[in-house]
């Protein structure tokens, strides 16, 4: 009777749920308990979905896609939750779609108080996936795997205030900001995920998107082979402080891996960016009131401390832009200088108009044991 009504008989470890096109991913999210297993059968949806609880959302990679709603989302009040067994109110920004299958577990608990109105907000950033949490209260151990999520006007993939969340064979297409973005977070881990054709970062790491302020510490969030093409820029990793970005292969992009840091403190950095390959980064991108023009960047640091970055192929990035070239330490446009960062054991070849530069005015910086041939000032290589 469970299979009839589409959802999966729970396990000792955690109740499953399967969503078939027509459905709503949300109405299941919404029902779902704290450890719930939800399986996206292939199929092309088009909602919004928010996550606030710990959950695991999965589906069939290239087959299971999640697109914009039909029609625009219009602002409404947020609706009161029914009681308990009742049918859950279609999640803003889904309205067009069926009505979900009754689910087979009559204790199951709809959406809380406060979730409408952040399930609001998402739909109305044009965004796919939305994880939240709050300062006081984080969202924990969300495991979303095995989607595409193409077309967003803002983002594929939006998470704020959560710890170990997990995004792993994601498709991220075609979004108007970043693919998969994530702030104010901790333990994050992205890894086997495709981003391609996004208007800004195809993985977008930082502190805050909504405020200056010093670096925070992302307790070793990981950033890990990851294929990253048609971006604006690949990966770009802001203001945060201890993770790794290594094994992501980039190519296409205007430009491959950005360390943003400013003059706040703490600085940001304390990362390690090893065994990428950079390729052929050579899409033009006009700039903007943040960044010149840029085209042909492997990796640059702006205000960065600590890193290290060693063992990556970058190869064939050429541009004239000032950002340009295989791997550089740029000045900062606010002041902050690249400090005590190591650069070694790279190879770096054909970039233009190096393959190493060191600009600005900041102390500690080494360039060991790199297979290049040109760099500013001369003799690094």
């Amino acid at each position: 009777m469970a299979a009839g009504l589409g959802v999966l008989a729970p396990s000792s470890a955690a109740a499953g749920r399967r969503v078939h096109p027509g459905d709503s991913i949300q109405d299941a999210v919404d029902y779902a308990r704290p450890g719930d297993t939800i399986t996206v059968m292939p199929g092309t949806y088009y909602e919004n979905v928010l996550i606030t609880k710990r959950l695991t959302l999965r589906g069939f990679g290239a087959r299971t896609v999640i697109k914009p709603p039909v029609t625009a989302v219009t602002p409404v009040a947020p609706v009161t939750p029914p009681a308990s067994g009742a049918a859950a109110p279609a999640a803003p920004g889904a309205a067009q779609a069926p009505a979900a299958k009754p689910a087979a577990n009559p204790a199951a608990k709809p959406a809380t108080s406060g979730t409408s109105d952040r399930a609001l907000a998402c739909s109305q950033a044009d965004t796919g996936i939305c994880v939240m949490g709050t300062a006081e209260q984080p969202v924990v151990d969300v495991d979303i795997h095995s989607l595409t999520v193409s077309g967003f006007k803002r983002n594929g993939i939006w998470a704020s205030y959560t710890d170990r969340l997990s995004v792993q064979r994601v498709i991220s297409e075609r979004n108007g900001t970043w693919g998969i973005a994530q702030e104010r977070s901790t333990r994050g881990l992205f890894r086997d995920n495709t981003a391609r054709d996004n208007a800004e970062s195809g993985l977008f790491i930082a502190n805050t998107v909504d405020r200056e302020g010093g670096a925070t510490d992302t307790l070793g969030a990981v950033v890990r082979r990851n294929t990253l093409t048609g971006n604006r820029i690949g990966v770009t990793v802001r203001r945060v402080r201890n993770l790794s970005v290594y094994g992501n292969n980039l190519t296409g992009n205007c430009g491959g891996i950005f360390v943003v840091g400013d003059e706040g403190e703490p600085g940001a950095g304390d990362m390690t960016i090893r065994n990428n390959r950079i390729h052929e980064n050579n899409k033009f991108c006009k700039g903007n009131s943040r960044l010149p023009d840029i085209q042909g960047v492997g990796i640059v640091l702006t205000g960065a401390e600590e890193t290290v970055i060693r063992s990556n192929d970058i190869r064939g990035n050429v541009g004239a832009s000032p950002l340009s070239g295989g791997i550089l330490l740029f000045k900062s446009f606010v002041g902050a200088t690249n400090t005590d960062n190591v650069i070694r054991d790279n190879v770096v070849r054909d970039n233009k108009p190096a393959d190493l530069a060191n600009q600005g005015t900041g102390t500690g910086n080494q360039f060991v044991n790199n297979r290049c041939a040109s760099s500013v000032p001369a003799g690094m290589c």
